[in-house]
């Protein structure tokens, strides 16, 4: 149940409710001779008819104990009034409250009992009073409309808590792959250039100090990426990262082989839109960051083509390999896969010819 169908069901407003029908009940029965009851009695029937509106009983409970006594109510002869909104309310309550369908055969039986109860009032006094007859069918079509309507608007709110849960998801999954492909790829690239560093420290000072030189510049990416992310998680104004397109490749290339990796880029598509250089781009950095950190490779190749209206991006390399099913891929490619799917691109993953992995992303120009 949503909060608001919660507020809805247990406002204090039904105790308003009480209140009017203890109130009506007891104005509508004040002059009635005594001979149809006392006041008091038709005070407390009434107000026990409306009284499972404020009361957390069962669904099935609810609505039964407000058509008996409405019925009780109608049989002993006390005037009309307030009582005609008793059931119609429960009901109404009841359908906010319920999580099931369970209540509504329940409904229904009590607001025929009650019916009955009035014609029955009708034929025992043997009064020509056909208002009775249509009190009746009025009681029974208002006690369907209260529960058409309070499913209907929990219906509606269960809907929008759903959507807006699913919104939630899916901010959090964006900034989760955000993170991931940003700072993570930082952090693969920092580990292979420390590695190179302390690998030529003792026999190659310059090389080791722009490897510590190339870590700070990534460190230091890295955190406005995290600094930027966090600013949005906690909805705190923040700088927007840089959005990175096909002119930045050259860039990360050249980050990835401060790592150790060699990378031999092919292929040229010219200017492209923002959107998809953007995708390109994140392409590229995910399976580059990808190769630094499983495949044990020494050489991979970023090619990029334009061909019949699509443009095709190729990151392959001559390490172990890597996932060749949906069961074992991890975040990085699950994102590309998300990434692709929101320009309408595909992506296919598996062994590179001879040895290696391949990942091949295919991206439409035009939608």
């Amino acid at each position: 149940m949503s909060d608001r169908r919660s507020v809805l069901a247990n406002a204090h407003g039904w105790w308003a409710m009480v209140v009017v029908v203890l109130l009506g009940t007891f104005a509508a029965n004040r002059d009635v001779d005594p001979g149809h009851g006392e006041v008091l009695g038709a005070v407390i029937i009434a107000v026990l008819a409306v009284l499972p509106t404020v009361l957390p009983w069962r669904p099935e409970v609810a609505v039964v104990a407000s058509g008996v006594c409405t019925a009780v109510y109608f049989g002993a002869g006390f005037a009309d009034g307030p009582i005609f909104l008793a059931l119609p309310t429960v009901t109404f309550v009841v359908a906010l409250r319920a999580t099931s369908w369970r209540w509504v055969p329940w409904a229904a039986g009590a607001a025929l009992v009650a019916a009955s109860s009035l014609l029955a009032r009708m034929l025992v006094t043997g009064a020509d009073r056909p208002q009775e007859v249509w009190q009746a069918i009025g009681l029974l079509a208002v006690v369907a409309a209260a529960g058409a309507v309070a499913t209907a608007v929990s219906q509606l709110e269960a809907s929008r808590a759903d959507r807006s849960a699913r919104a939630a998801t899916e901010e959090q999954l964006r900034m989760a792959q955000d993170l991931h492909d940003g700072v993570g790829h930082g952090l693969a690239v920092i580990a292979m250039q420390a590695g190179v560093a302390l690998h030529v420290l003792d026999r190659d000072p310059a090389k080791a100090r722009e490897s510590i030189e190339a870590i700070r510049a990534t460190s230091r990416e890295s955190l406005d990426a995290l600094r930027a992310e966090l600013g949005r998680m906690s909805g705190a104004e923040a700088a927007r990262r840089p959005v990175r397109g096909i002119g930045d490749l050259d860039a990360l290339l050249d980050r990835v082989r401060a790592g150790g990796l060699e990378v031999v880029r092919t292929g040229d598509v010219g200017d492209v839109d923002d959107r998809l250089g953007e995708v390109v781009y994140a392409i590229a950095q995910e399976a580059l960051t990808n190769v630094l950190r499983h495949a044990n490779a020494t050489r991979a190749v970023l090619s990029l083509v334009r061909t019949g209206g699509e443009l095709v991006v190729t990151v392959s390399d001559d390490g172990r390999g890597g996932p060749t099913s949906g069961q074992d891929e991890g975040m990085g490619i699950s994102g590309m896969r998300a990434r692709l799917g929101e320009v309408g691109g595909v992506l296919d993953v598996g062994p590179a010819e001879g040895t290696g992995f391949r990942v091949r992303a295919t991206l439409p120009e035009q939608r």
